[in-house]
This record gives structure tokens, sequence and C-alpha cells, in this order.
């Protein structure tokens, strides 16, 4: 073989020992998958958890820790995809949801805690004059997307390759879609120049630029200050509604990504840890827009939802706002976080190894390239059995990421749990260094 080709072959091979190793330790969770097989497709009902040859199946979650069907026991270091914020069954969540169940789960009517909650997130995003609840950031983004058509009566909404807005909004892939139906511009993330000829030849019909002010499940690549800033300006210009989809971003800051930028978007939309763990959206922005859904006016917008206001994302969301994610939390998690990815890509560069950890505070991912990531396309080229056999040899090691590389930090995530992912990260890359990818 040719020395690319042997390397490659090496690689295929370690993957696949790690994985016959999995199968070996993991028979309760492919005993359950195949059970589930009965009655769901593939076992799954959220495409992003499964993984080849079966997912692990997790019974137990306790702070920052997880338990799976075999009884192996993990450092949760992918904190639901960002849900999990608060950890597993904090005290105050915990409280909130009992009292709120005793108070009665369906009443059929508005209730306290929906304007409490509404409250203290316009409290901290300034933007969102008015809002409203749904039940995930994927329905927010749809409601935002339709109210930007309804109030332009345009058709077209510029995204970004990479982008990632919710199950029937996805833009990162070329596979068979399911998306919804807008008339859809595509352009390379954190390229103005692309976004500005676009806007320049279909500004007259663009109802919206829709937007993650960092991608989060293209890979942590962070938008640029110039091009967000860019994306106002050419809002402004053809009269679009700038749409910031911060459902992930939102914790990077007390008042999410726009904060930290000086950016005010027209539309916000958050979900996430906002529920305390519960299911939660939410879409807000200018009075002028969102007064469109006032229903005391004769030609309001209809917005129903039977769980949009339900009592325990309500109590859990309050709670956790108000106890948890205090100024001072927001702060030390993501200072963590980025301690943590400087650390991660030291390592990397000690070793001499083509890999990266991209992404701003208590957010990253783990890539296989030491190039520069500005977009999506950046991507191409790099091997992704480079990071199945980091997922897999993590996992051995007692430490749960995503299997694309994803790294999403809880409150209860400290120093200690930070020094135990090093420690394992570390061990991995010199046990695989013979088959990862060298620098240079």
């Amino acid at each position: 073989m040719t020395p690319p080709a042997a390397a490659a072959a090496a690689l295929a091979q370690t993957l696949a020992q790690a994985i016959d190793r999995y199968r070996a330790r993991n028979p309760a969770s492919a005993a359950q998958l195949d059970k589930a097989s009965e009655v769901l497709p593939g076992g799954n009902t959220r495409s992003v958890l499964f993984q080849a040859p079966f997912p692990p199946v997790m019974v137990h979650g306790e702070g920052c820790r997880l338990w799976d069907a075999d009884g192996h026991e993990y450092l949760d270091a992918l904190g639901e995809f960002t849900a999990g914020l608060y950890g597993h069954s904090a005290a105050p969540i915990q409280a909130a949801v009992i009292e709120a169940l005793q108070g009665g789960i369906s009443l059929s009517s508005h209730t306290l805690r929906e304007a409490e909650l509404a409250r203290e997130i316009a409290s901290r995003f300034p933007s969102m004059e008015l809002l409203r609840f749904t039940n995930s950031g994927t329905e927010a983004n749809l409601l935002a997307l339709a109210l930007a058509v309804v109030h332009t009566g345009r058709r077209k909404v510029l995204v970004f390759d990479g982008g990632y807005h919710g199950g029937v909004l996805s833009f990162g892939g070329s596979g068979p879609s399911v998306n919804v139906p807008h008339d859809w511009l595509r352009a390379p993330y954190n390229d103005l120049d692309a976004a500005s000829a676009l806007v320049r030849e279909h500004g007259d019909a663009l109802a919206a630029i829709l937007v993650e002010p960092m991608l989060g499940s293209g890979g942590c690549i962070p938008g640029t200050p110039e091009f967000l800033h860019g994306l106002r300006r050419l809002a402004d210009r053809c009269g679009a509604q700038l749409i910031f989809d911060e459902v992930m971003t939102s914790r990077l800051s007390f008042g999410g990504r726009q904060a930290q930028l000086g950016i005010t978007p027209d539309l916000t939309t958050l979900g996430k840890y906002f529920g305390g763990g519960l299911s939660f959206g939410a879409f807000g922005g200018r009075r002028e827009l969102m007064q469109r859904f006032d229903p005391r006016r004769p030609d309001a917008l209809g917005h129903a939802g039977t769980f949009n206001n339900n009592v325990l994302s309500m109590a859990a969301g309050l709670a956790g706002l108000q106890q948890l994610w205090t100024p001072p939390a927001v702060e030390a998690l993501n200072a963590r976080g980025d301690g943590l990815r400087e650390r991660c890509n030291a390592l990397f560069r000690a070793r001499g190894m083509a890999l990266q950890c991209t992404g701003l505070g208590s957010l990253m991912t783990l890539h296989a390239t030491d190039r520069p990531l500005r977009s999506a396309a950046d991507l191409a080229g790099s091997d992704p059995r480079v990071r199945d056999l980091l997922y897999f040899a993590l996992l051995e090691r007692g430490v749960f990421i995503a299997r694309r590389g994803f790294i999403a930090l809880s409150l209860p995530f400290g120093d200690a749990e930070v020094a135990q992912l090093l420690e394992a990260l570390d061990d991995a890359l010199a046990a695989h260094a013979a088959v990862l990818p060298v620098s240079g």
C-alpha cells in the first residue's frame, strides 16, 4: 500500500476494534435497541441520538454524571445538546416542578407563571420586547419565519450552509430533506460578500435573514462580528427581518451572543435550557412585529399549542433562570469552557496532531483538522472516522460527548470534571497516536 492508503487502513482497523469493544461492553443497550425496533423505526424517535452499531441507553443522571443500562458511569460532557445546562435533577428545579404538580398540571387557561417567565426572559434580551412560548426551538423558528413572511408580504428566506434551526429547518447536509417549503436562498457562512450578492439580486422579495450567531450543529464555528453586523445592515437595507437563532448561543452571556456583539435583531428565537430541562421554545422581538399575535386585534395572527404555557415548563424555566442561571454563574461557566477549549488545543499542539477544538464559552466541537474554520465548507476533507474513534475512546474512559465531537458544559461541570475530561482525552490521544492525523 501507499503511505496514505496504509494510514487509512490502519485507522479503519483501529476504529473497528474500538467498536467491537463497545459491542462487548454494552449488551443491554444493544438488546434495548432490538426491543425498541419492534415499535419505533430503527428503535429511534430522535434522529440525532442514533449511532451505529447502536446508541448507549442511559437510565439515570445525577449532577453531571450519567449511568447506562450496562452499569457504566460517565462524565456527561454533552449536556443534552445544550438543553441540560442545569445538569440532572437540580434541587431548585425539582422543587419547582413538584410544587407545580401539586397545583394541577393542565389548567385549561392562562396561568400565573407564564407572564413571570416572559418578563424574566425579556429582562435579559431587550430585543424581545414581546414574546410567545412554543414547545421547541424548531417551533420557535417556524413561527418567527411565518411572522416575517406575513409582515413583509415576501416569501424568500436567506439561510447559511451548515445552519441548523430545527428538524425541518436544516441546511447542513446533501441528503433527502424534510425541510418546510420556504423559498430558500443559501449562502456560505461568514461570507458577507456572498450574502450581499444574494440580497442585491433578491432583496425586494426577501422576508428574512435567519442565522445562528455561531453554527451549533454545524461545528461550533463562530460568526465573525463583521459578518453578523453586516447582516444587520443588509436586512435594514432591503427591509427584511433579521432573525437571530439563539437557541444555543443564548447561554454565551446573560443576554446571549447579541448582547456580546451589540446587535439588535428584529426577532430572536430561544429554546433548550430555558424550560429548565423540559420542553420549551420562545420567539420574540420588536413590539410592532409581535403585536400581530395580540388576540384582541380583529386581524390577529393565530398561534395555537396545547402545551405552549404548560405549568411544568413554566415553573422549571423560571426556577432555573432566577435561582441558578445568574450573572456570576453565566460568567463562570463560559470562562471554564474557554479554558477547557484552550487546553484541548494545547494538547493537540503538544502532540503535533491535526486536531482542533472550536467554539465559544461553554460550547465546543472537536474537529479532525487543524485548518482555519470559518464555514462548513472548510470541514471538507477531514476524516469523520477520526472523530468516531475519539468518541469511542472517550466512552471507554468514562466520558460521554456527541459522536460528532460536540461538547456542552453544564453548571455542575466544575474544575475536577475539566481535569477528568482532559486526562481521558490525553490518554486517548496517546493510545491512538499511530492512526491520528499529524500536523503539517
